[in-house]
């Protein structure tokens, strides 16, 4: 599985990827998790705001830092 954590670097999209890997790792699932911080490759996905989260190329939440099992939850559905 690959995730992307989208963000140019902000407090919250140094959480989302925390807790991503916090959720990677607690829920035993082979992924590749990413930092995707340049603003021309996040544009590409059509994200107005961030942190983002994209699984296998889908934005699957935008605009707020899930906790890590509200992230298991959503990598569950993927």
């Amino acid at each position: 599985m690959i995730i992307k954590v989208l963000g140019t670097g902000c407090p919250k999209c140094k959480a989302l990827e925390k807790a991503t890997m916090e959720a990677v790792k607690e829920a035993g699932i082979d992924a590749t998790v990413t930092k995707v911080e340049d603003i021309v490759e996040i544009m590409k996905y059509g994200v107005m705001s961030t942190p983002a989260l994209v699984v296998e190329e889908k934005v699957v939440m935008t605009g707020r830092v899930p906790s890590a099992s509200e992230i298991k939850e959503i990598l569950s559905l993927n």
